[in-house]
Order: structure tokens, then C-alpha cells, then sequence
């Protein structure tokens, strides 16, 4: 996908295979609209009107050749309010067009889009989201599809200004134009992962994608721990889980090194359980099938590392991720069994489903290593989260309320959002076991909390962040897929540090 900002004066008269074209509500046309309009002698108002078009957001109508215009096709979207609609309704708009783009037949399609206000939002803002929904538009799964859909692409999208801004405006909204982009094609490369079968996608491919990631990247370094090296590290937690399964699990570490040598990295911890039956104590066969998105975690760290590669912001970045898969047989580790885990405490296994928290505490243990200034940790973690806020916003839980608040502000910007979860002791004590330090369960009761509590005490003396996103990394029914959440959320954040630093 090519994205570019062009000054565009007389829109009428730009020669493309589209030309996108905000109406808003009551049939009120923008400026750039009304120029069109006025040289096709009206057509759009009487469309508008034929068709009963209310311009709201997820509304569109396609003209096609329309008389006194040199585009092919003229589509028109509606935009919402004139006075400004709010950053979803926008998303809204943009993302309808790019679906509508796809039953047209469009090579290129050219968005006037400068006469359309964001509440809340500049157009910085609204240049990226184009460019990062230009670019997730485009993303179709066709890897284990003998017959994949055939279809023309849409390979270049501009976003065109009705008038001409200053040289540094302009600069500006180009580099927000190709950062969208670049955050749309690490949320893109994170729904393939998730999307991928489990025979395909194992721990073995997520660290060859890591590799391929680095290589030829002089900024960025890989390395892939071994089942042998994890033991030597004492990473029993981890090692529990992957008992029952005969695919070795993988700690896979990628550094990129974008700022001072000796400057805190942050660090970004992915669980990467790229199957999960639940083991001994199995999952019901309906929807089980969804458990390969148990590793969109992991596919979130690949993702916002190769965001990150791209846009090579000035500051240091560790993605370490966990993988294994978790399956059941008569090597696997049983309800009841202890085990110990890098920081030498002690788990009893009350669950062999819950067992996300169980590699991410000897991963978190790995982290802490690196003297980070913060550590994320991002997992397909709990039901419960998926009970207690569905699949609009993941759940975040932190020790450290600045950085709480930075990945609110973050999420709330790239519109990936996330809700902040509670923390408490009073939530410890359902941990508490009478054969171990701790157990990796805390009972039926607010089941996402203690799952983070369970993490908080493998995040001692850090800046530390937990993201559950069990209902946010994966759709299912008709539009079952992986999202690409929350890379969005997680490369607004990297890019907020490097401002700051």
C-alpha cells in the first residue's frame, strides 16, 4: 500500500479510479464536495436526496463516471455532524470506505478529507488513522486457502488537501500518513500470526519470525532460548506447561536499539501459547478451535517491534515472548503438582488452564534482568476479562499509576482503549495455598484480578503493566479473526517515550 498527501485545488479535475467524498448529515456538503457538485451540475445533492443519504458515519453511496469529473468513480461517505464528529465516528467513516473501495474495483483512491472536523483530534490525528485503516483495510488471510478470493487491490491511497498548508504542516501529516501506515502493516503482521492454524503457527515459527524479523536489521537483535537453556535459567513455571506437548517451548528475545546505549529499555512480555487445550484439566471442545489466538500476546510484541523497526524511534525496546503450546498427556503436569519458577517461588497447579500466568512469571523474571524503565506484559489471559468488559477494551492493571496513566492516554489515542482494573491486596489472599508460596488460581470470584495479582508478585521493584486481552485480540462469529490489538495501543505508547526522552 503507497500513501501520500497531495495539495488537491480543484478535486474535479484529479484524475484517479476513486475520489472519496464526505457528505455530512442533513445532505451539508463540505467544501470539496460542493466543488464536485457544482461541476457535475448537482448530482451529488441529488443523490443525496434520491437515495434518502443521511451522511451519518457507515453510510455511502458510488457514482459512478459522473459527468465534468476526471475520477472514475466518485464514493461518497457520510461524515457525521458538520461541526465535528467524535475519533470513533471517524474511524467509523474511514473504515466504511475502505469496505466499500473493495466492491469497486479501484486501484487508487484519492480521500478529501480536510474539511472534516474530529472533536478532540487534529489533523495529524486523522492523517495516521487513515493511513494505519488504509492499511489494515487491505490485509485478507489467504495462507491455507486453495482457492484464495480473487479481487483487485486498492495499492495506493492519498489523502488530498483542498488548500495548501505550510512546508512544515505538510511534513507533519506526511510522517503521521506513513506512521499509520507503519502501525497498520504490525497489526496486520499480528492478525496473521493469530490467524494461523496451530500446525502451522508452533513456538518453533513464532521465533523463526522473530529471526526474519532481525535479520539484515542492524537496530534490532534476536535470540532464542532453548528448552535447555530455560531449565539452566531455572524457568520451571514456563517448563511445566510445555510437559505435555512434544513441541519445545521458546523464550525469544528481540532488542532494538534505538537510543542511548546505556538508557533503560522498555520492555514488552508476550504470552505465546500458540495452542491451548487447558492440558489435564481440558477446555470443552466448542470454540476450541479459538485457542490458537492464545498467542495474540506474543503476535502484539512481534507486531509493534516491527512498527517500531520501521518508524526507529529514539529509545530502547526488548520484546521477549514466551511460547509453548499446552496440551495434555501422560507427561503433563497435573492438578495439584508444585513447581518452582525462576524467582524461586514456589506454585501449586491448581489449574492446567490457567496456565498463561505460569510462562509469563518466569518471562517477567527474565525481564527484570534488563533494568528496565517499565515492563508490559500482554496476554490472552482470563475469561473473566472477556466477562467483565466483552471485546471493546482490554484490561489493564498496573502497580505504578503514572504508568497506568500513560497507556490510558496511549490506548484512548490510537483508539485501541483499554480500562483500568483494581490491584488490590485485599485480592491476594485468594492465593494463598497450604503446599506452595502461591497458588496459580485464586477461585471463581474475580478471576482477571487475581490472575494479575498472581503476575504483580513476579513484578516486584518494577514499573510494571499488565494487559488482559482476552476480548479484544480476536472477533469471532461471521468476522472470527485476530484484531492486531492492542499494537496500536502499545506503539502510541513507545512513541510517547521517545518524545519524551
Amino acid at each position: 500500500m503507497h500513501l501520500s498527501l497531495k495539495t488537491i485545488a480543484d478535486p474535479a479535475a484529479h484524475r484517479c479510479s476513486c475520489l472519496v467524498l464526505p457528505v455530512f448529515e442533513e445532505g451539508k456538503l463540505p467544501l470539496a464536495t460542493a466543488a464536485v457538485n457544482k461541476v457535475c451540475n448537482g448530482r451529488i445533492t441529488k443523490l443525496v436526496k434520491s437515495e434518502h443519504f443521511s451522511g451519518a458515519p457507515g453510510k455511502s453511496v458510488l457514482l459512478h463516471a459522473p459527468a465534468g469529473v476526471a475520477a472514475e468513480r466518485v464514493l461518497l461517505i457520510g461524515a457525521g455532524k458538520a461541526q465535528g464528529s467524535d475519533p470513533g465516528g471517524f474511524r467509523k467513516m474511514i473504515s466504511h470506505a475502505f469496505s466499500a473501495l473493495k466492491t469497486t474495483g479501484s486501484s487508487d483512491a484519492v480521500f478529501m478529507l480536510s474539511d472534516v472536523d474530529t472533536i478532540g483530534r487534529d489533523a495529524l490525528w486523522q492523517a495516521q488513522q487513515l493511513g494505519l485503516l488504509a492499511t489494515t483495510g487491505d490485509y485478507r488471510y489467504t495462507r491455507t486457502l486453495s482457492r484464495p478470493e480473487p479481487g483487485p487491490r486498492l495499492n495506493r491511497v492519498v489523502a488530498g488537501l483542498s488548500k495548501p498548508c505550510s512546508a512544515k504542516v505538510t511534513r507533519a501529516m506526511a510522517r503521521a500518513l506513513v506512521e499509520g501506515g507503519a502501525i497498520g502493516a504490525g497489526m496486520n503482521m499480528t492478525r496473521e500470526l493469530g490467524n494461523l492454524p496451530a500446525n502451522i503457527c508452533t513456538p518453533s515459527y513464532l521465533a523463526s519470525q522473530a529471526r526474519a524479523l532481525a535479520r539484515g536489521n542492524a537496530a534490532l537483535g534476536c535470540k532464542v532460548l532453548d528448552e535447555k537453556k530455560t531449565k539452566e535459567l531455572g524457568m520451571g513455571a514456563l517448563l511445566s506447561v510445555t510437559a505435555g506437548t512434544r513441541e519445545p517451548a521458546q523464550l525469544i528475545v528481540l532488542e532494538y536499539r534505538g537510543g542511548a546505549r546505556h538508557a533503560a529499555p522498555q520492555v514488552l512480555v508476550g504470552k505465546g501459547v500458540t495452542f491451548d487445550s487447558g492440558g489435564i484439566s481440558l477446555k470443552p471442545g466448542a470454540a476450541m478451535d479459538e485457542m490458537k489466538f492464545d498467542m495474540c500476546g506474543a503476535a502484539s510484541v512481534l507486531g509493534t517491534m516491527s512498527a517500531i523497526t520501521r518508524l526507529k524511534p529514539r529509545l530502547n525496546v526488548v520484546g521477549i515472548i514466551a511460547a509453548c503450546e499446552n496440551m495434555p498427556s501422560g507427561s503433563a503436569t497435573r492438578p495439584g503438582d508444585v513447581v518452582r519458577s525462576m524467582a524461586g517461588i514456589t506454585i501449586e497447579v491448581l489449574n492446567t488452564d490457567a496456565e498463561g500466568r505460569l510462562i509469563l512469571c518466569d518471562a517477567l523474571s527474565y525481564a527484570a534482568r534488563y533494568k528496565p524503565a517499565a515492563i508490559i506484559d500482554i496476554a490472552t489471559l482470563t475469561g473473566a476479562c472477556v466477562v467483565a468488559l466483552g471485546k471493546h477494551a482490554s484490561g489493564l492493571f498496573s502497580n505504578d499509576e503514572e504508568l497506568a496513566s500513560e497507556l490510558l492516554a496511549a490506548g484512548n489515542l490510537a483508539h485501541d482503549r483499554a480500562w483500568q482494573m483494581p490491584l488490590w491486596d485485599d485480592y491476594q489472599e485468594q492465593l494463598k495455598s497450604n503446599f506452595a508460596d502461591v497458588a496459580n488460581i485464586g477461585g471463581p470470584g474475580a478471576g482477571s484480578v487475581t490472575a494479575a495479582c498472581f503476575l504483580s508478585r513476579f513484578a516486584k521493584n518494577q514499573r510494571w503493566a499488565h494487559l488482559d486481552i482476552a476480548g479484544s485480540a480476536w472477533d469471532n462469529g461471521a468476522a472470527k479473526g485476530a484484531t492486531g490489538r492492542p499494537v496500536g495501543l502499545l506503539t502510541r505508547y513507545l512513541l510517547s517515550q521517545a518524545a519524551r526522552s
